[in-house]
């Protein structure tokens, strides 16, 4: 479908924030008044962090917790109750390759992403009732985009001063149609990412003792960074 064939009535845009559960109701009802049907839920909402956990105020951990996992979940659970009365649809959450492996200056993000991976993973094994409702967990590496600006930091009110270079990060586009083919072909988890950050996802699934060496030694190196100012190391997951 070309976007010159869409109408006004095609397109409806709504302010939501994850973190009012409240709302996220009223959210849903919203769109099936507007359109009778939600076909796809992308779950694309979250913030990543760059502190050390021995720096990092707990309010923080549960800032990221209630964005990028609770409000995520209460969101799809308003979509789900339409999906199973429908018998149809796509869940489709964008996760990160950090819900697989482990990585320095974001044990906060990590967790909210190995969460995820969890309850999808488990919802989907509730489900099988309805085969053609599915359960998609996109796992990006890097990409170009704003998430570093918008990192968490050690405390609330501290923003990151130096977002780096993103030249060596995939570009946004070509995360985004690699999506759209994961979904179209119902692919449970789709890793989306270049190497050597593949390479290292791969390691962590089947040589852990092997990935937990190279990250020591790679997390070592970032962390020094990182102390001296420097936001993100090319060799290094982000």
């Amino acid at each position: 479908l070309e976007i010159s064939s869409l109408s006004e009535n095609d397109i409806l845009v709504l302010r939501l924030d994850l973190t009012d559960r409240s709302s996220h109701e009223a959210a849903t009802n919203s769109v099936l008044k507007h359109f009778g049907k939600i076909d796809v839920l992308v779950n694309n909402g979250g913030r990543s962090q760059r502190s050390l956990f021995v720096d990092t105020n707990l309010d923080v951990y549960n800032a990221i917790i209630e964005l990028n996992y609770l409000g995520t979940i209460s969101l799809t659970k308003y979509v789900l109750n339409h999906m199973i009365q429908r018998k149809k649809g796509k869940i489709v959450t964008v996760s990160s390759v950090m819900g697989i492996m482990g990585a320095p200056l974001a044990t906060g993000y990590c967790a909210s992403k190995h969460a995820l991976q969890g309850f999808f993973n488990s919802l989907r094994t509730e489900l099988t009732d309805y085969p053609e409702i599915s359960v998609i967990q996109i796992c990006p590496g890097p990409v170009q985009s704003q998430i570093i600006q918008n990192v968490f930091t050690e405390n609330l009110a501290k923003s990151i001063e130096n977002s780096g270079d993103q030249s060596h990060k995939m570009p946004t586009d070509r995360c985004a149609r690699l999506t759209l083919v994961s979904v179209a072909n119902d692919v449970k988890e789709a890793w989306i990412s270049d190497h050597p950050y593949l390479a290292v996802c791969y390691l962590w699934q089947y040589a852990p003792t092997w990935a937990w060496w190279l990250m020591n030694r790679m997390g070592k190196r970032r962390i020094q960074n990182f102390k001296s100012g420097i936001v993100s190391v090319q060799c290094a997951p982000l």
